[in-house]
């Protein structure tokens, strides 16, 4: 729940900062000149971009979201078993292990969204984050009925 509570509060002030710029566009564009509307364009296309970005990520989250309740209510959820330092931080050779699992699981099954999801949880705990994001996204496509991109 908190994470969801930072993430909905990160959304908000990144919405009022791009309202912010947007609004001083406006007024660039708004002084005439041809220099000001070039400069007031052009921050403007900003916010349209952060937007998209925060949309589309949001968009992410959510499905990822879902397909863990999907899972979680099926039973498949993957089992923390992984090895911690003292300090609380995922052991190394602890993460390669299960990963090896996961990786030797989605071989077996490459159509299965759930092998592609605990994948990309496996990937996560190695400390891999672009290639998690990939997973999953390999994840929700395969759960959509989506042909997913090549990874």
């Amino acid at each position: 729940m908190r994470a969801k509570l930072t993430y909905a509060l990160t959304a908000a002030v990144l919405v009022v900062y791009f309202v912010l710029v947007g609004s001083r566009g406006v007024l660039l564009i708004e002084t005439g000149t041809p220099l000001t509307v070039t400069f007031g364009v052009a921050v403007l296309i900003l916010p349209v971009i952060g937007l998209w970005f925060l949309w589309k990520n949001t968009q992410f989250v959510r499905r990822a979201n879902q397909l863990a309740a999907e899972l979680d209510a099926e039973g498949g959820l993957p089992v923390d078993e992984l090895k911690r330092t003292p300090s609380g931080r995922i052991d190394r050779d602890s993460a390669d292990e299960v990963f090896a699992r996961r990786k030797a699981e989605t071989e077996a099954a490459p159509g299965d969204w759930r092998t592609w999801f605990r994948l990309a949880v496996a990937y996560h705990d190695a400390r891999d984050t672009p290639r998690a994001r990939k997973a999953m996204q390999r994840a929700i496509a395969l759960h959509d009925g989506r042909r997913p991109e090549a990874a």
